[in-house]
């Protein structure tokens, strides 16, 4: 008999790309959190060494846990514009205006990639609508700086704010998936032995 976890667009361990993401966001929101420069100099250094790692390793975890074509190469996709939004953000000298559009521009595509992922696996995984939160919160993001006040301590602040709250629900959406993994493999182990 076929379960949901057949038809599931991840593997059983799945979990730890939440969990790696999220602790790959939380360290950027404490160098943001800690310093006392707040300018658009440091946004674009913290951003740009986030967006380069997180986007490399997270983009190749995503390729060998997500198993659904279309998915998998939907992540690749935002794994790729991450780190070119990494790179843009470390090499290409900008000042407030280009943090803001690099960010609202990543964070715009990014933001889609992930809402449609999680909106096209709704029914199929519970992990669906950590993809929503999450693609929801990035989208968010772009829209706050779309409408920012040209302000760069409110930016890097944001930056980190954003990184903080996806880390945190990342990190317990993907423990949350282990648990409820190992508790479904339990009952249905002792269904078996009935």
């Amino acid at each position: 008999m076929a379960t949901a976890r057949d038809s599931a667009p991840e593997r059983a361990q799945y979990w730890v790309v939440p969990v790696v993401r999220g602790l790959l966001a939380l360290l950027p929101a404490v160098a943001i959190t800690f310093s006392q420069d707040h300018s658009a100099g440091l946004g674009l250094l913290v951003f740009g060494a986030w967006a380069v790692v997180s986007g490399l390793v997270v983009g190749a975890l995503s390729l060998r846990f997500v198993t659904d074509r279309v998915i998998r190469s939907l992540f690749a996709v935002s794994a790729v514009v991450t780190v070119a939004a990494g790179l843009l953000a470390l090499t290409v000298p900008g000042g407030l205006p280009f943090l803001l559009f690099l960010v609202s521009t990543w964070a715009a595509v990014t933001g889609f990639i992930e809402l449609y992922a999680g909106l096209r696996s709704r029914g199929r995984t519970s992990v669906a609508r950590d993809w929503i939160a999450a693609g929801a919160f990035t989208a968010i993001l772009a829209i706050v700086f779309l409408l920012l006040p040209p302000d760069t301590v409110t930016a890097v602040g944001f930056i980190g704010a954003y990184l903080v709250i996806l880390g945190v629900y990342l990190v317990i959406g993907g423990f949350s998936s282990k648990w409820a993994a190992a508790a479904d493999a339990k009952a249905s182990g002792s269904e078996q032995h009935s």
